[in-house]
């Protein structure tokens, strides 16, 4: 069942950050884990795919927007010729995912998703993945990389997008039903919000 939107209990409220680096990193880059790792493109990728990865990535953190897509939707975004998108496998098995997104122009690259698989995080690869990531959307040569991250999402975020050399530029608090309404997250702790 649906959130109604006028009952203030199936609303959640989120503060979003908006960060841009204007210039590309100078810093060296962080040391690659030593775990056998892998990056590769999925170029495309099928669905079912990008789904367990979002979901699975995004389950703690409340990423909802995708899986109120259906396959077409998504099918245009994803395999959108300026979209990319970049798995991470740890040990050959995936480990977590990147997506730039260029649509917008040659003026602007936007990760609009970065994250980890939950037995992935705290083992030394999310900073490593990250600045990969920003090199790979640099070698565009952007007029400035973007990324955004809300007060949902791991608690280290806004301070490792930062810690690369991102800097906000924005917030703004969002109201939106929860998803956990639909039965979208069976498995979400309620504790978190």
């Amino acid at each position: 069942m649906a959130a109604n939107s006028n009952d203030a209990s199936a609303q959640l409220s989120t503060v979003v950050t908006y960060l841009e680096m204007t210039t590309q990193p100078s810093s060296p880059t962080p040391t690659r884990p030593a775990l056998p790792i892998a990056l590769m493109r999925a170029v495309d990728m099928p669905l079912s795919f990008y789904r367990y990865l979002y979901d699975t990535i995004g389950e703690d953190w409340l990423w909802y927007e995708r899986r109120l897509l259906d396959d077409a939707a998504l099918t245009r975004i994803v395999h959108d010729p300026d979209v990319e998108v970049y798995v991470l496998y740890v040990n050959g098995a995936p480990g977590g995912y990147g997506e730039l997104n260029r649509r917008g122009g040659d003026a602007e690259v936007d990760l609009a998703y970065f994250g980890l698989l939950p037995e992935c995080i705290g083992r030394g690869l999310g900073s490593y993945f990250l600045r990969w990531l920003v090199d790979q959307a640099w070698s565009y040569e952007p007029s400035r990389v973007t990324v955004n991250t809300c007060d949902l999402d791991h608690p280290r975020a806004l301070r490792t997008y930062q810690s690369i050399g991102f800097v906000p530029f924005e917030r703004e608090t969002l109201v939106f039903d929860d998803p956990r309404q639909d039965g979208s997250f069976p498995n979400w702790q309620d504790h978190r919000i």
